[in-house]
């Protein structure tokens, strides 16, 4: 399913999750090389409707503070922003000065661009389901396109599971999330084609608790294997000695003996894309998505830790294999955006 622009009856039903809360990048920009540096730091906030530790939005926040920490920008962030204050957050940013704000509208689509003609000095760099839109030209959306990693992923727990039966454990239904269970499902596939999966989804970006007792029905009903798109599945996993996929961020650490691989997102080549277009003078309406590709830098399959020699090395091959085509162009994995369900 491909991304389109934003109309009304789009944001009818993303009203329903009211409730929910590098440098290569600029020479893929047609822009010089070298470092990304202004007469003066841009200022840039963040407004994050979760902790900054949630995963997803870890990632943002931590590229920020790097390009921080490189004298790139200031950066100063809100979290666990509700979306019916999202609006007045991103009006009080702008009225300060702001020069990029970089945060995520999934819950307030609408009410967020409405902000955005307000302030057309002010360039706006948000996490969306929807492409960006001429109308609002200042406004570049983005998305966490890591289908690549999360397949490599898949290719691993097809490898490592024993049952075949696959438990998958998700906070809504949405492109950002569908697209990736897909592309691990398609990954499993390669060396279990008679693999099953259970999909369930919490309703929530950030209820551990829930997400740990919707893996624990599913161990029940027998995976050996989950795909922890939320925190709280790994220690359901772990409690029970089941292994687990992590997603976005690297948990390997936290959980030695029970995340056997993870799908990381990068941001920095998407932020590092946002900046050199301000410093330019040119930022405007783009789909910034791209730089989420493993072959933009975007995405990366994370060290096994652990796990480090007690894969299949059948599956290690293949993985080696796909990475490299996929860096190549060469191999193209799917982007599903249709929402999965059991089987």
């Amino acid at each position: 399913m491909t991304k389109r622009p934003l109309h009304a009856a789009d944001l009818n039903r993303r009203h329903l999750l009211q409730g929910a809360g590098g440098f290569a990048a600029a020479a893929g920009l047609g822009l010089a090389p070298g470092r990304l540096l202004a007469q003066d730091p841009i200022s840039v906030a963040g407004i994050y409707t979760v902790p900054v530790e949630q995963q997803w939005v870890s990632r943002i926040h931590v590229a920020a503070e790097a390009a921080k920490a490189a004298g790139q920008i200031t950066y100063t962030f809100t979290e666990n922003t509700a979306n019916t204050d999202y609006p007045r957050v991103m009006r009080e940013y702008a009225e300060q000065g702001v020069k990029l704000i970089i945060g995520e509208i999934f819950g307030v689509e609408q009410e967020a661009r409405e902000v955005v003609l307000d302030y057309p000095e002010t360039a706006f760099l948000l996490g969306s389901s929807f492409l960006d839109d001429p109308a609002y030209p200042n406004l570049a959306v983005f998305d966490n396109y890591i289908q690549d990693a999360s397949y490599l992923t898949g290719i691993i727990a097809g490898a490592m599971t024993e049952t075949g039966n696959i438990g998958m454990v998700g906070g809504f239904p949405i492109p950002e999330v569908n697209r990736l269970m897909h592309a691990f499902m398609a990954g499993v596939r390669e060396m279990r084609s008679d693999a099953t999966f259970q999909v369930s989804f919490i309703g929530s970006w950030f209820d551990p608790p829930k997400a740990k007792e919707t893996a624990f029905a599913m161990i029940e009903n027998g995976a050996d294997m989950l795909y922890a798109e939320r925190f709280g599945v790994s220690d359901a996993a772990q409690e029970r000695g089941v292994l687990a996929i992590g997603n976005v961020i690297d948990t390997q650490a936290d959980y030695p003996e029970t995340v056997v691989a993870s799908a990381l997102w990068h941001f920095e080549p998407t932020l590092q894309a946002a900046l050199a277009r301000v410093i330019a003078g040119d930022f405007e309406a783009a789909n910034y998505g791209v730089y989420s590709y493993m072959k933009e830098g975007g995405c990366s399959l994370a060290p096994l830790g652990t796990f480090e020699g007690k894969v299949p090395d059948a599956a290690m091959a293949l993985v080696a294999e796909r990475e490299a085509a996929i860096k190549a162009g060469d191999f193209v994995v799917e982007v599903n955006d249709e929402e999965p369900t059991s089987s």
